[in-house]
């Protein structure tokens, strides 16, 4: 019987609870989307934190199933980045539920961010181990547009923004574009099915790049100019990725130029999306993980603890 580590994220789309055990490996990778009403772009952290309290019990009832062997120690994402007074309140939820399970499992609790366990997780995804030295981190997600520098940390990893969007979040502008085409949120897998299906040449793109940094607000209004001229929501939601990926690409080699080349590990919910990875995969030393690992998901957060645990 093998000794289990737990991980509790409480993020603003999903309910997450894994488990990793003592050999590294991926015993349970359990995620509740949170419920969104039709023709909205996403909960209020008030009604998060609520569907959070809800999710919860079944998170860990379902997660009890793959519990054979002893919990060893428990990790949770207590706030959104591992920097002084960074706060969100739909991870308190998640502190709460994994506090009393600590307790309960005399247990030590460690508490990381949201986005060091994205970045441990596409780590585990990308099969390959924790970087040694520094190394650039993607974290491109429906709330967070950042480039890093990182290296490992006593509590993760410590990141440095060194990059990344001056105004829209990409998974914002993907789930926009999306809710205007009339799918459902989140919008980024009907996106990128829509997506695929256009064929033709992708109209030219004025890009807003700036060094490591870009703007994706005025996406917003290309899309709806042609939406409105042509219906066609393959093309549209084509664009929309093409405009994202073009402007990725752009910043991450300005990061590699001023800071050296280094691995490139990706990471969020809109890393999700093949045509991006597509677009980025020819950058010498760029990593994916797959979608699972990419999106919200406790993996990471429970591998961090895992290792805090064994003093690594």
């Amino acid at each position: 019987m093998k000794g289990l580590f737990a991980g509790v994220d409480t993020s603003n789309y999903t309910t997450s609870v894994a488990l990793v055990d003592t050999d590294g490996r991926i015993v349970a990778n359990i995620k509740l989307p949170l419920p969104v009403k039709e023709g909205e772009l996403g909960l209020r952290q008030q009604a998060a934190l609520f569907e959070h309290t809800k999710n919860l019990p079944d998170a860990f009832l379902r997660l009890n199933e793959y519990m054979d062997g002893e919990i060893l120690a428990v990790g949770v994402s207590a706030k959104p980045r591992n920097k002084e007074g960074s706060y969100m309140p739909c991870f308190l939820a998640g502190v709460s539920a994994a506090q009393a399970f600590a307790t309960a499992s005399k247990t030590p609790l460690y508490r990381f961010s949201h986005q060091c366990g994205h970045v441990r997780a596409a780590i585990a995804g990308a099969e390959i181990p924790v970087f040694d030295g520094k190394f650039t981190a993607l974290h491109i997600s429906g709330g967070t547009t950042e480039m890093l520098l990182c290296e490992k940390g006593v509590n993760g990893f410590d990141c440095d923004i060194t990059g990344g969007t001056a105004d829209l979040c990409a998974g914002q502008a993907v789930d926009r574009t999306g809710v205007m085409l009339g799918m459902p949120f989140p919008c980024g897998p009907h996106l990128e099915k829509a997506a695929l299906t256009y064929k033709e040449k992708c109209p030219s793109l004025k890009l807003s790049v700036k060094g490591t940094y870009f703007n994706l607000s005025g996406l917003q209004n290309i899309l709806q100019k042609e939406y409105a001229q042509s219906g066609d929501a393959a093309k549209v939601s084509y664009m929309c990725l093409e405009f994202i990926a073009r402007s990725l690409h752009k910043a991450i080699e300005a990061q590699l130029e001023a800071y050296g080349r280094m691995p490139v590990i990706c990471s969020g919910g809109v890393m999700s999306n093949s045509l991006i990875k597509d677009r980025l995969a020819d950058i010498d030393g760029i990593y994916f993980a797959p979608p699972v690992l990419s999106a919200d998901n406790a993996v990471g957060i429970a591998y961090l603890a895992k290792e805090k645990f064994e003093g690594k």
